[in-house]
């Protein structure tokens, strides 16, 4: 399928259990692009997702792809879709290889055509030289990586990821996100990255959307979803920091961009604003002499 053409409509959709209402008229609009779908726990965005995968039914309203509801396409909605579960790697003792043949099994890829998947997915997360190791001697960062090779057997044009650098240190957690943006560039798919963490992701994603008690609170691009750090807050989220940093700064009366969501960015607007008002802090020794 054309990954430029797809659109992927989630309608009024909402979802109870019993009396509780966990998602309440829930509607957004995915097309070609890198997402963060994030959320205080119980927000409704591990709900959200799982209606969006099809593992749940809504109580009401629909999931629409490319025009049409993604009940009435089945098994061919399932092949365009990629999803990778926050979860422990089962069966430690098997090998890399075996653990991706596993799963493309699972996902009804022929017999004949597993091989070849299973090289191009590992290759796709720089993994392809790693498959003949068990899980168990895996690093955090490589289990996370196979675990994405798996979502990327079936070649999906949307790819869903449930807290993708879980456990990982910082240096872990930009390998797997930078090898995620990888692919949406070369590839074009469009990615949902779910997380609670807005510090994480912030560099990646060109939208934000912000679950709370079961709504859509906030769906933007980052710097104006970052605008309302305060409201953040009170869910229990926090902008990142470089967030805190600007405000304070412009606060403090230096004219900087307090939208800035990036260190480079950020750098930028310190350096522009320091040289406007003539700051001793650029010459030499960091004072007037």
């Amino acid at each position: 399928m054309d990954s430029e053409k797809l659109q992927l409509e989630i309608r009024s959709v909402t979802k109870k259990y019993s009396a509780k209402t966990v998602l309440d008229r829930v509607s957004l609009k995915l097309e070609p692009g890198i997402y963060g779908l994030l959320g205080p726990n119980g927000a409704g965005k591990s709900t959200l997702m799982n209606i969006i995968v099809g593992v749940l039914p809504p109580s009401a309203g629909q999931v629409v792809y490319n025009g049409q509801e993604i009940g009435a396409l089945g098994r061919k909605y399932r092949s365009i879709l990629g999803y990778m579960p926050q979860q422990q790697l089962v069966c430690p003792n098997m090998s890399g290889a075996e653990f991706l043949s596993y799963m493309a099994a699972l996902k009804d890829i022929p017999k004949k055509d597993r091989k070849n998947l299973i090289m191009w997915a590992a290759s796709q997360v720089n993994m392809q030289d790693e498959l003949g190791k068990k899980l168990n001697a895996y690093s955090g960062g490589m289990k996370q990586r196979i675990l994405l090779a798996s979502a990327l057997l079936n070649n999906p044009t949307v790819l869903i990821l449930d807290e993708p650098t879980a456990g990982l240190d910082p240096k872990g957690r930009d390998d797997i996100l930078d090898q995620i943006a990888e692919l949406h560039k070369v590839r074009g798919i469009t990615i949902v990255l779910v997380s609670h963490s807005m510090e994480d992701i912030a560099k990646y994603v060109e939208r934000l959307i912000v679950m709370n008690h079961g709504e859509a609170v906030f769906d933007d691009e980052p710097k104006k979803v970052f605008s309302h750090y305060k409201e953040l807050e009170t869910m229990g989220l926090a902008a990142p920091q470089i967030t805190y940093i600007m405000h304070a700064l412009k606060e403090h009366g230096l004219n900087v961009d307090a939208d800035a969501t990036t260190v480079e960015e950020a750098r930028d607007s310190i350096l522009a604003a320091l040289k406007a008002s003539d700051s001793p802090l650029l010459k030499e020794g960091g004072a007037e002499k």
